[in-house]
């Protein structure tokens, strides 16, 4: 009975503490109605571990929580990014954020309705064969993708905007476009177009959207000549359907830097080049992030620290 009651009495105690430090925190989730598609900057003043996304008591996505240090008069704080799947509904959802010891807060948020265009693709024998034969470097490579992409490191190489890859406005395909692939053979498989395609004639210059460290370069049975960009801890760039990679894997790229000239290499209908946004594993809108930083400090001290 004894050892019960100092048990309880260390739950209880453990309980407060965990209250208390959730009550002097401060939170920031940024934006404050996100639609799908769109990437959650979730930020906390005090030590956090993840933040989890969920509607209906369903989890719908989770990011690991990083450190952005203080710099200058700005204090520090930590931070996770997180994406509303484009299959998410509109309606109520929370975000759940957990440090060591359990929950720490839970913030109701609103995901806003929106609506994704649709389009059929027709494919001829070759394609149709290199999209659906079994493959088992096909099988390797996505399985090194998601290796990447479940990746998240410490380092932020990049907090600001992102600027588009290439000059060109012309796009051949949108952001969450609900696909049918038409088989030669007759087969229709659905799909979602995991970022955005610009109809450009091949060997157009195409550049890093922001800074960072070049994960990947070379090429890929489905996506052809690839590069992907890590810019912070979760959050990737990705470049498809290549004539030639000009990065080098490990290399740090500046904003604007050459990284590869478009083509029409691997599954592809002709010359384009596919730019995708990952951000903790979940496609995200490149748009989103060319008129919003990744992580706008200043913003995110003000809600957190009530400045």
């Amino acid at each position: 009975m004894h050892i019960t009651k100092r048990l309880v009495a260390f739950i209880i105690i453990c309980f407060t503490i965990t209250a208390a430090a959730a009550a002097q925190a401060g939170f920031a989730v940024i934006p404050d109605n996100p639609r799908p598609g769109d990437p959650v900057t979730v930020a906390v003043s005090v030590p956090a571990r993840e933040a989890i996304l969920f509607m209906n008591g369903r989890q719908l996505s989770r990011a690991l929580c990083f450190s952005v240090y203080s710099e200058g008069s700005q204090p520090g704080f930590m931070a996770a990014v997180l994406a509303v799947p484009t299959t998410a509904g509109a309606g109520d959802a929370l975000i759940r954020i957990n440090d060591s010891r359990g929950i720490l807060t839970e913030i109701p948020i609103t995901i806003m309705p929106r609506d994704f265009h649709s389009e059929t693709l027709h494919l001829n024998p070759a394609l149709t064969s290199l999209v659906s034969d079994p493959d088992p470097v096909r099988t390797a490579e996505s399985n090194r993708l998601w290796q990447i992409l479940n990746t998240t490191g410490n380092q932020i190489y990049h907090t600001g905007v992102f600027v588009p890859p290439v000059t060109s406005t012309r796009r051949t395909s949108r952001f969450g476009s609900r696909r049918i692939n038409q088989y030669s053979d007759g087969r229709r498989v659905t799909s979602i177009h995991a970022g955005v395609d610009y109809g450009i004639p091949t060997g157009t210059e195409v550049t890093a959207c922001g800074r960072g460290k070049v994960i990947l370069s070379r090429a890929r049975v489905l996506t052809g000549n690839s590069v992907i960009i890590e810019h912070a801890p979760g959050i990737y760039s990705i470049y498809y359907h290549l004539d030639s990679v000009i990065a080098e894997e490990g290399a740090i790229v500046e904003t604007g830097q050459l990284i590869g000239l478009s083509g029409s290499t691997g599954f592809s209908t002709g010359p384009h080049l596919h730019w995708e946004i990952r951000v903790s594993t979940e496609n995200t809108d490149p748009d989103y992030y060319t008129n919003i930083p990744i992580i706008d400090k200043e913003l995110i001290i003000s809600r957190i620290f009530n400045r």
